[in-house]
């Protein structure tokens, strides 16, 4: 009967249903041998085929060098990292200390461990914080940041477990796909990924594309079109739909534009015109300054919408960067051909192992089961969370919200309880602080224009009588610890100034308050013309408010949920389609390194040259040709393959028009990627060939290369594109 029960529990699978027993099981056998192992005067290297013993071990060596005893539950949390698992981990519960045990548990077993975080901070601190753990564990330890030298980047990553943060890993390995000495490699084979916040990168920024670019050039900016799209007006000239991904012309607007121009828009033959004023207008109207962006020290700098501070190095597609810096006057930045690229995804998905940990995995378990086959480990908290939660309070309108949620941070702060705000953008935190400044109180900023200060900013938000105005997740891996006093007072208290399109970033928010047993609340203010609610259920009518100004029906509550798991909806669909085209070219890439790789570090290069012209080969330097024909090869490789991936963009950008004569754009755009992959094989040979004919090979690179990410697919799938096609083609019509 209960085998029976088992094999139920494992055919319904819940999320987060990733049973416990085994893993307690170890953790009670760990505890038995605890008084054994404390008495021991040198901890021995643990090995990993008694887990039992290497949690015990484990457990007196972090207790010895940082004075952190791991509980229970950091060791469920440790095993299930080790058992290839994501773990669910609540806020300050000590994801960092389980997956450092866990990290040095797979380098134990000679495993390569690179422990991956979101930013350069989180990977120097937790690196240098736990580098005594490894120590006592006979284990190496090093991290990497954007400010590592080539030669630091190599120490770090020749120890067995090296913290880095996605993006630098990502452009380490971009880096290391173009070099042309093998000896100059620096990052080893992939063998595991340990990630940190594994919801943000795995999911978050999965589809962000990281890119690398050689021969800059300055850059075009369309000032014409910025000025010209500044003319036109909403409603008349253009529309943009329901959920703001899309704008179009209205035919009002087509025949301004094309009088004021003097061309036909809609010409087939000479499309430049239209893209210009459709990447102006979508930068006119969809992206917002101190929303989308921020302009700082003369330069556009993009917003993560997941962690609202700025995303360094990140930009958009070219043209759109462009169109952004016209708008606000500023000189265009550098632009170069992409001599590769990956995503997130793609480079996550190298690694044979991949494990991670954050507080909010089972509201992803679909998409971690789906794009990399994990599945949750829900760890329950060392002590029960006595945070209170009160339900959303909902107001008419925006002004009714923000005039409540003042009125409510003065009388909580008059209690001298710590106040954490949750803002959605840059523009209204700053507007909340304005208000509340008018009311005498002095609330600290924290948003993407001085995230420098964050750690600062966010260790202090717990002490009596502080108000903190905060993006997003804000100080997400710092605790917030209460000051003295604040407990009696009831702990943090979080205040959400409204619902974001993932409820995951409410619980991440949530969370904040109510660590290890801390006492702490939270309260949702929303109204009913929030952007959550107009873009994702435009159509509902929104039920009245009582006479005190508050909306209490059950229906209110309801909107914002339903809005909220179509917003959710949406995004998966966007991450679904992203990576139907991705896969193929992460194939593709797969394809053309094992070639390089055997040119680079074999003598493939030397053989098919010989082969292909005897006379030729017989007549070079015996010394020389070898290496010759391999940077023959490699240039050929490389050239070709930045000439594929600039088709494969061009592909992607009109495919979506296959769908008007009733094609499948993912179908078309496969057929046709397939198809170019085997000609470049062709072509490659050919090219070698004749840089090897010829008298002095034109083997000429780029004099430098730079990195950035890619903003992707920022305006929805290539289906809301055709809709705009099919809207635009029946307005003409």
């Amino acid at each position: 009967m209960a085998s029976l029960k088992g094999i139920f529990r494992n055919l319904l699978d819940r999320p987060g249903g990733v049973p416990l027993t085994p893993y307690q099981k170890v953790v009670k056998a760990a505890g038995e041998r605890a008084d054994r192992v404390r008495e021991l005067d040198e901890l021995p290297r643990p090995g990993m085929d008694d887990l039992a013993e290497f949690c015990a071990v484990a457990r007196e060596a972090a207790d010895r060098t940082l004075g952190l005893r791991p509980y229970d539950v950091q060791l469920l949390g440790t095993l299930a990292l080790l058992d290839g698992k994501v773990a669910e981990m609540a806020t300050g519960e000590g994801k960092t200390l389980s997956g450092a045990m866990a990290a040095a548990g797979y380098a134990l077993q000679g495993k390569r461990v690179h422990v991956i975080s979101v930013n350069d901070y989180l990977a120097r601190r937790d690196a240098e914080w736990m580098g005594p753990l490894y120590e006592a564990l006979g284990v190496s330890v090093g991290w990497i940041d954007q400010n590592s030298t080539p030669g630091e980047r190599r120490e770090a990553y020749a120890k067995d477990v090296t913290y880095g943060p996605v993006s630098e890993i990502g452009f380490d390995v971009l880096r290391d796909r173009l070099r042309t000495d093998a000896s100059e490699i620096i990052v080893p084979k992939p063998e595991v990924a340990l990630i940190d916040e594994a919801d943000s990168v795995l999911v978050d920024e999965a589809r962000v594309p990281l890119v690398m670019a050689g021969a800059a050039d300055p850059g075009n900016a369309v000032p014409e079109m910025a000025a010209l799209v500044r003319q036109l007006v909403r409603g008349y000239h253009y529309e943009i739909d329901e959920q703001a991904r899309n704008v179009y012309l209205t035919p009002k607007g087509a025949d301004s534009v094309e009088n004021i121009l003097g061309v036909e828009l809609y010409d087939e033959n000479e499309p430049g015109t239209l893209i210009e004023l459709n990447l102006a207008l979508h930068a006119h109207a969809l992206l917002a300054r101190d929303v989308d962006y921020i302009v700082r020290d003369g330069k556009v700098q993009l917003i993560n919408p997941s962690r609202g501070r700025v995303a360094l190095l990140q930009r958009w597609p070219n043209g759109l960067q462009a169109a952004v810096e016209a708008k606000e006057a500023l000189p265009p930045s550098e632009k170069g051909e992409i001599l590769d690229s990956i995503t997130v995804q793609g480079l996550i998905r190298r690694y044979p192992q991949i494990c991670g940990m954050t507080g909010t995995a089972v509201a992803v378990s679909e998409q971690l089961g789906e794009f990399y086959g994990l599945k949750v480990a829900v760890i329950p908290s060392n002590r029960p969370c006595i945070r209170e939660d009160e339900p959303d309070r909902i107001y008419p309108t925006v002004p009714d919200k923000d005039a409540a949620l003042v009125e409510e941070i003065q009388e909580v702060h008059a209690t001298g309880r710590p106040i954490l705000i949750g803002t959605l953008d840059v523009a209204e935190s700053e507007n909340l602080a304005k208000l509340l400044q008018r009311r005498g109180l002095e609330p600290v900023v924290l948003n993407a224009k001085n995230d420098a200060e964050e750690a600062a900013i966010i260790a202090r938000a717990g002490e009596r009588g502080a108000i903190t105005v905060s993006t997003q997740m804000a100080g997400r891996g710092t605790d917030i610890r209460l000051g003295e006093g604040v407990a009696e007072l009831g702990g943090l208290y979080v205040i959400g100034s409204g619902r974001h399109a993932s409820s995951r970033l409410d619980d991440q928010l949530r969370g904040r308050a109510g660590r290890q047993g801390d006492p702490g609340g939270s309260v949702f203010f929303v109204s009913m013309q929030d952007d959550l609610i107009t873009q994702f259920v435009p159509d509902e009518r929104p039920p009245a408010a009582d006479p005190d100004g508050r909306v209490r029906h059950r229906r209110g509550a309801y909107l914002v949920g339903h809005a909220q798991r179509v917003a959710e909806g949406v995004n998966l669909e966007i991450h679904r389609n992203t990576w139907r085209y991705t896969r193929l070219l992460e194939h593709q890439r797969e394809l053309i390194l094992e070639w390089r790789d055997k040119v680079l570090h074999g003598d493939a290069a030397a053989k098919a040259l010989a082969k292909a012209d005897p006379e030729r080969w017989e007549s070079l330097p015996e010394d020389t040709r070898d290496e010759t024909a391999r940077q023959i090869v490699l240039h050929a490789i490389d050239t070709c393959w930045t000439e594929h991936l600039a088709f494969l963009t061009d592909l992607r950008e009109g495919i979506h028009l296959r769908a008007l004569g009733r094609m499948s754009p993912i179908d078309e755009f496969h057929r046709e990627a397939v198809a170019e992959y085997k000609s470049l094989q062709a072509e490659v040979e050919r090219r070698s060939l004749a840089s090897f004919e010829a008298p002095e090979p034109d083997l000429k690179r780029p004099a430098a290369t730079w990195t950035y990410l890619v903003q992707d697919n920022p305006f929805g799938t290539e289906w809301d594109r055709i809709l705009r096609r099919v809207k635009n083609a029946t307005r003409r019509g």
